[in-house]
This record gives C-alpha cells, structure tokens and sequence, in this order.
C-alpha cells in the first residue's frame, strides 16, 4: 500500500508544483505513479487507515527493537515533479517497505520544488515554505505519540506497535531541518520523547556544519534534529557533483553535508555521525546520477535497511557493515 501527503495543488493530471493545504492520499494499486490509483482522504481517515495497519505490527513489549516495525516518512529534495517524486517513493517501498522483510510502511512527503542546482534559491524558498507544512505532519506525530506514551504507561499493551523514522534526499533534508525547528519549538523544546527514532539524511543539501552547537540547547540550525531523534545518519560522498554545483553557487565558505560529511572542527551531539558511501555507488555512475544513486544501488539499501533497524554503530563497524568509519581522533562509534 502506497500512502502520501502533499501541500502540491491538485491538477486534472496528477499533482501541479503550485501550493495548496495539506491533503491526504493513499493507493492500494501496484502502481504509484499512476495517478488515478490514489484516493484523497480527509486527515482524519488517513490517519486511521494508517494506524489500523499499524496497529498489526509486532507487539513491541514482545518483540527486540531491531525487529519492530516503521511508519517512515520519505521527503525528497529538488526540481522533482510529482511523478519523478512517487517514482523514487515507489524505488524506497519496493527496496524497504515490500516482502517478508518489509521494515513496515512509507509515507511519501512531497512538496512543490521547481528549483534546480543552477536556480538554488526559488527552490530554497518554496523548502522553507512546505517546511511549516511539513510541520503540521510533525506536530500532529508528536501528538498522537506523547497520547500512545500516556496509554501505554497505564496499560502497555495500548503501547504504540511502530517506530517512527524518516529518509530525507537532497534539499529535502533542509524542509525537514526547518520542520524540526518549528515543531521542536512549538512543542516548548521536549527532551523527554524522541519523535523521530532514525533519520536517514542522505546526499543533504544543507550547510556541513548544521549540528555546530554540539550538546547544547541553544537555537542552532539543527537543535530540532538533533533533539527530537533518536539517531541521526547522515549518507555521503565526495563524488556528487550535483551537490559540488550546490556548494560553489550558493553558500560562501560552507561545504555541504552530503558531499563532505560532518564537520568536526565543531563538537557533535552524541546521536549523530555520517557515513561515507562512496564505495557503495558503482565507479562508472556519473557525477550528477550519483546525486540519487543511493535509491538505485542493492548495497544503499542494504546499509540503510541496517541503519533503520536501529543496528548498533559499533556492531556494524566490527562486522564490515560500513564503507568507512570514524576517525580515530573522534573515538569509537557511540551506540
């Protein structure tokens, strides 16, 4: 099953790159790209429909952490139209989210971006924009989350049945940062529940130096991230040459995250580390494909399915799970 929410205007076709309210979707059909296959729901009925699923995943007071089941939202970055959106959607459900190994099921968050490398900030805007949309969606989780928290601490077997977790691709990743911001925000800042327990921030097209504030509870480009995850990967490499584009046009003196990785001339909040998945992406993919090759490559997926698993850093280290780890200098991978 294939389910969505956008703030996308609705066209005689399919779903336009103009603003609109939220709305809520979802597909039974095989096909997620076909557009006469999703069925508009009201909020109320998306979030039962959803809830009633998960409502089957494994009891998790029986069930090891590593074994539960998602709800995973995916939000994709740049100069994606609605189609191109639902096709990498359909790629991450089929990789993820489909077969006895199914990790549970995916939201598709797609939102109106036009933009590409060469014309940066019209897209930047309209990031910024869907991210108080996308806050919404955030705050309505955190919501039903802290209910299910209540619930369960008077009778567990109310405890909710699936782990929350979210893949954010490319500029995506910086509509979520600034969603996080406001819902961290509106929430009073919580540091007591983890709405989000893995983030996956792959090829993001945001600022390196994003968790610049380390540890401390101050109003940092990532506090919102940081303090509402439980952990936080960020996937890189050196050879995207879209996000190489991103950094020489657009931002003065900082490189971007998901060509370079962390910056570590900043102390960094425990809960967040990077991997680089250079050797992961076959050699002959060009330099602008390998900007979404992640989606495309069995090895990606076999390293994110680990990682959304909620599988221990060290673990994966030892077992030759990672491409690459940790310097030395930063000490051994935290849990």
């Amino acid at each position: 099953m294939y389910w969505m929410i956008t703030n996308r205007n609705i066209t005689g076709s399919g779903l336009g790159d103009k603003f609109a309210d939220l709305s809520f979707w979802k597909n039974e059909s095989k096909n997620a790209t076909d557009f006469a296959a999703w069925k508009q729901l009201k909020l109320d009925e998306f979030r039962q429909a959803l809830v009633q699923v998960s409502d089957t995943f494994p009891d998790p007071t029986k069930t090891g952490s590593e074994d539960q089941k998602h709800v995973n939202i995916f939000v994709h970055g740049f100069d994606n139209s609605w189609s191109s959106a639902a096709g990498t959607y359909a790629n991450i459900v089929a990789g993820l989210f489909s077969g006895a190994q199914s990790l549970g099921e995916c939201v598709l968050f797609t939102w109106p971006s036009q933009g590409s490398p060469l014309g940066y900030f019209p897209d930047r805007s309209e990031a910024r924009q869907s991210a108080e949309d996308f806050a919404d969606v955030l705050s309505e989780l955190y919501d039903w989350m802290a209910m299910k928290q209540k619930q369960a601490a008077k009778d567990p077997t109310q405890a909710c049945r699936a782990m929350t977790s979210v893949i954010a691709h490319s500029m995506g990743n910086y509509v979520l940062e600034n969603a996080m911001n406001v819902a961290w925000t509106r929430k009073n800042r919580p540091l007591l529940m983890s709405l989000i327990n893995q983030l996956l921030m792959v090829a993001a097209d945001v600022d390196n130096d994003l968790f610049r504030s380390g540890e401390q509870v101050e109003h940092g480009d990532g506090e919102g991230i940081a303090n509402l995850c439980y952990r936080v990967t960020a996937l890189y490499t050196g050879r995207d040459a879209v996000l190489g584009a991103s950094a020489g046009l657009k931002h003065f003196g900082k490189r971007r995250l998901g060509r370079s990785g962390l910056d570590r001339t900043y102390p960094l909040p425990d809960n967040v580390w990077d991997v680089d998945c250079s050797p992961l992406i076959a050699t002959q993919t060009s330099g602008l494909d390998v900007h979404s090759a992640y989606f495309h490559e069995p090895k990606c997926y076999d390293l994110m399915r680990s990682l959304l698993r909620g599988v221990d850093r060290g673990v994966l280290a030892r077992a030759g799970s990672l491409p690459s780890v940790l310097p030395k200098t930063q000490g051994p991978p935290p849990a």
